[in-house]
């Protein structure tokens, strides 16, 4: 089982620890959560048939909480600011943990003075918004709060324990991160960016993890390049092709709906993922989503804007890689369908050389690739 909340973003998101043939899913204190939300999710994972929740599901009690007045702020922020954002208040409520303002979970479960501290956030950001804040009561979600938190005692855990006898007893741990490289608050777009660490740093601030106990990190990176948002995009297709693409692979922000901005495969970008990652293995996935074109183009370097020279590494400037002029190197496509192939050998040969491409320029071996919307639809490429 899997839980993802969309209010809860984190840059360690869940451990899932396997526990006999039952999975038990730990939201850890790398999350900001938003306790509607929390709910409203459990009850459309009950009506879906998936039963047995409450003894699987914990909630570390050390997250920070994601509040409607976070939400609020987020979208006022945003006016001015456009970077587009969810307008789910992530940014205010890690602003907010920074600060040392927000309240934990622990606060709301044992600390009747939390109320106060919400009051105080109001009152701090009235004097930065003004009426922009009009639409939001603190009071409404304090009672909200109060009614929900002995629903949501059951679920929480000292994270950190929870985590130890999971690592004593030898149990798979599988760390879900709910955000790509690029979104990095550290490496990634910035500003164009969420408001934690994505990468596999982020996996170790987030959680209490044995570094000497993780044995691999997988890259997993789309066929294409796909963006959701503002920010520089240097291989964006604006033009039939990337709307082809754009429904083909049902490009939607899981979040906001709102549809992923398209482009060719930016081995410059997976370049740099792999260089703040390290990756040991890569996971190719929505490979079927070629399958129409003739010709791919993969981007292999940036150059100044300004001059023909190259530039090293990857910008550090949003400004810069709005500018950049990319290099493409062109492969033949295979126009034709891999939807369900299991075997890398029933692989068209320019799909293969399309793989072996990507792996020989980012020196990562691939061992898996998607070719279809199933689960199933993974073939496992031979060494």
């Amino acid at each position: 089982m899997r839980l993802k909340s969309a209010r809860a973003q984190l840059a360690a998101e869940t451990a899932a620890i396997q526990w006999s043939r039952k999975v038990s899913i730990s939201t850890c204190p790398g999350v900001v959560l938003h306790v509607p939300t929390f709910f409203s999710e459990l009850k459309s994972l009950e009506q879906r048939g998936i039963s047995n929740l409450h003894p699987r599901l914990k909630v570390s009690a050390r997250c920070s909480l994601n509040l409607d007045l976070h939400a609020v702020v987020d979208r006022v922020r945003d006016k001015s600011q456009g970077v587009g954002t969810t307008g789910q208040g992530i940014g205010p409520s890690y602003s907010s943990k920074a600060e040392r303002s927000n309240i934990t979970v622990s606060d709301l479960l044992d600390d009747d003075k939390f109320a106060d501290k919400i009051r105080a956030m109001e009152k701090s950001y009235i004097q930065l918004y003004g009426e922009e804040m009009s639409t939001y009561s603190v009071e409404d979600e304090i009672v909200q709060l109060k009614n929900a938190r002995e629903d949501l005692r059951p679920f929480c855990v000292d994270d950190v324990e929870f985590l130890q006898v999971a690592q004593e007893k030898d149990q798979k741990i599988l760390v879900e991160g709910a955000q790509s490289a690029l979104l990095d608050l550290q490496f990634g777009t910035y500003p164009y960016c969420t408001s934690t660490n994505t990468t596999f740093g982020g996996v170790m601030a987030g959680l209490s993890l044995d570094r000497r106990k993780i044995d691999n990190v997988v890259g997993v990176i789309k066929a294409y390049t796909t963006r959701v948002g503002s920010g520089p995009f240097p291989t964006e297709l604006s033009d039939a092709t990337g709307t082809l693409l754009q429904e083909r692979g049902h490009e939607w922000g899981v979040t906001t709906k709102r549809k992923r901005r398209i482009g060719w495969l930016d081995l410059v970008l997976a370049k740099h993922s792999n260089h703040v990652n390290h990756y040991d293995l890569l996971n190719i996935t929505k490979l079927d989503i070629l399958d129409c074109l003739e010709e791919i183009k993969v981007a292999v370097a940036y150059k100044y804007p300004k001059s023909d020279e190259e530039i090293k590494g990857f910008p550090m400037s949003a400004n810069l890689l709005s500018q950049v002029h990319v290099i493409y190197k062109t492969l033949k496509g295979w126009n034709k369908s891999t939807e369900n192939i299991k075997s890398w050998q029933e692989l068209p040969v320019e799909a293969q050389n399309y793989v072996l491409f990507i792996e020989k320029f980012l020196r990562v071996k691939v061992k898996w690739i998607g070719c279809g919307p199933r689960r199933e639809d993974v073939l496992i490429k031979p060494e």
